[in-house]
């Protein structure tokens, strides 16, 4: 079975080297996803329920891509440099998620590439095929 790999406009791609989104038959896998103007800036500053949101609209672009949407989703990985902030993310994660329901885990980590990140995150969907 072959893969399908899908870009976005993160500057970092071909730095470091990697898709946005593979998509291997129904299954589409993205890659942890920051929230990274197409300028390379960091979108809402200081913000996470405003980062997390900007987060999940670059993957619902992706996921589109890919021919897919938020409703396959069946989890997602939430990293955070304060788990302290938990509550705004999961109120932007709710806004989204409240009656997709997928498995979610949310985790503090020491810190991301840039400073100004306060969330990064990573989802898998199973893609529905039609009958």
């Amino acid at each position: 079975m072959s893969s399908v790999k899908i870009s976005s406009e993160s500057p970092f791609e071909d730095i470091i080297g990697f898709s946005r989104a593979v998509r291997v038959g129904n299954l589409i896998v993205i890659s942890g996803t920051a929230p990274v103007q197409p300028n390379g800036l960091t979108a809402f500053k200081d913000d996470v329920y405003g980062q997390t949101k900007y987060c999940f609209q670059i993957i619902e672009k992706t996921l589109k891509k890919a021919g897919s949407t938020l409703k396959d989703i069946v989890r997602t990985r939430i990293m955070l440099v304060k788990i302290s902030t938990w509550k705004e993310a999961a109120q932007a994660h709710g806004e989204i998620f409240k009656d997709i329901k997928p498995a979610c885990t949310f985790m503090e980590i020491s810190r991301f590439i840039n400073e100004e990140w306060l969330v990064e995150i990573e989802t898998d969907g199973i893609i529905a095929i039609p009958n």
